[in-house]
């Protein structure tokens, strides 16, 4: 079915970062009948996921899918608006024949922790068979999409390349192109909105899992617009659907969907943790001697070591006046992983303004203020893990001369321009 898109608002650039204006903006003409939903930031209503969208008692996508045998790529993050699995709400649905489930990092309901390898295996719940997309493949086999005649995709993304998921769906793509196979999209919000993007984009030497497509460290767009960004630039050749959401809007963050939260990995219980797992991890993967709260109960909502003073971490940041957040001195003792048992004092963020933060600038202030107060305390992190996160181990050298936010910002503004361009012509809201 083909998609009519909307044109793309004009993008502007705020010092490193492009961002869209924050007006709502027209979702465009999409293969669904219903009224546009209003969006009101003081009064939302509840946004209709993809596969609310998908298994809506007169849907003509179910009506299309119905009788055809399906497969799904999927884990605990995919939900419906009421939080039942769509792994579960598939199988009860009369009208659709899922026999297949795939399941990414930390499988099918979750039982992985994070990096863990998942094997092949049959789903205690629906009793279908369950092909791991996280072990010695990345990608469904051949011989298993033989047997469907169509890959259902249904994923909560954070909005951060560094999360697997949108790498699981680049593989899941490529597999569905060669097998000539359709996939179908069953979009989710971004939960960090859909209106800015930062980073500079991967070199060839460093692309991984965790830095797959050719994109910027945070992207602004949904799991479906993030398919059709892939298929654009990478020429992947699938044969591509998106089931869209009803009442999202660009504008949005995940506290303005009216949406409850569903852990997306162990150590993203809620949305506050999504929100600043970009900040924090980015710091994380370029100083060695940090805690970014994982271990505590507060996973990815602070930084912390044994050499930090908070109080005066918290009034230098505040120095920045960073758009959206304020710091908050604290003291903590994780009880597991690598400060496990160590007595580490640092700020909380605290984000006011889901709209205005920005993630990513946010860890670059982190890291400079870090650097300028504690030189001989502050230990990099090896070149290979700097790379594949940030895309190139140019911020080591930024960091070691001093550079400005500003600075590091600036010569990402090339790239970012080129992905602006890029990702208008794939938007769907």
């Amino acid at each position: 079915m083909k998609l009519v898109l909307a044109l793309a608002p004009s993008l502007a650039l705020f010092g490193g970062c492009w961002r869209e204006p924050a007006s709502p903006v027209a979702p465009s003409p999409l293969p669904v009948a219903e009224e546009p939903v209003t969006w009101e930031p003081s009064a939302p209503q509840r946004v209709a996921l993809g596969i609310d969208v998908l298994l809506a008692p007169d849907s003509p996508w179910a009506q299309r899918l119905a009788g055809r045998r399906l497969g799904l790529v999927t884990n605990p993050s995919g939900v419906d608006g009421e939080l039942v699995p769509t792994a579960d709400r598939l199988a009860a649905d009369e009208r659709l024949e899922l026999v297949q489930l795939y399941g990414p990092e930390h499988g099918i309901r979750g039982d992985a922790a994070a990096g863990d390898s998942v094997g092949d295996e049959r789903d205690a719940v629906s009793g279908l068979p369950v092909q791991s997309l996280y072990g010695s493949r990345k990608a469904p086999t051949a011989d298993s999409l033989a047997t469907l005649d169509a890959l259902l995709f249904d994923i909560q993304d954070i909005g951060s390349r560094t999360y697997t998921y949108v790498s699981t769906l680049g593989e899941v793509m490529k597999a569905c192109a060669a097998a000539k196979k359709p996939l179908i999209v069953l979009d989710r919000p971004n939960p960090i909105g859909g209106l800015h993007f930062e980073g500079g984009m991967v070199e060839e030497r460093f692309k991984s899992f965790i830095g797959w497509g050719p994109l910027p460290v945070t992207h602004g767009m949904t799991v479906g617009e993030v398919a059709r960004f892939y298929n654009a630039e990478l020429g992947l050749g699938c044969e591509l659907e998106i089931v869209p959401m009803r009442g999202w809007n660009r504008a949005m963050s995940w506290a303005d969907t009216g949406l409850v939260w569903t852990t997306t990995s162990p150590h993203i219980p809620s949305f506050t943790a999504a929100l600043l797992y970009t900040t924090t991890g980015m710091v994380g993967s370029a100083c060695n001697n940090l805690s970014n709260g994982v271990g505590t109960t507060m996973p990815f909502e602070l930084i912390a070591a044994e050499w930090v003073d908070g109080y005066t971490l918290a009034r230098e940041l505040a120095r920045h006046a960073l758009p959206g957040v304020r710091f908050q001195a604290l003291s903590c003792k994780p009880f597991y992983g690598g400060h496990k048992d160590r007595h580490l004092r640092g700020v909380r963020l605290v984000v006011d303004s889901p709209r205005d933060f920005l993630p990513l600038r946010t860890a670059l202030a982190i890291l400079v203020t870090l650097r300028q107060l504690y030189p001989d305390k502050f230990e990099p992190a090896d070149e290979m893990s700097v790379g594949k996160h940030w895309g190139s181990t140019r911020l080591l050298e930024q960091l070691r001369e001093g550079a400005t936010v500003a600075e590091i910002e600036a010569e990402w503004n090339a790239s970012l321009a080129s992905f602006a361009t890029a990702r208008a012509r794939v938007l769907l809201y």
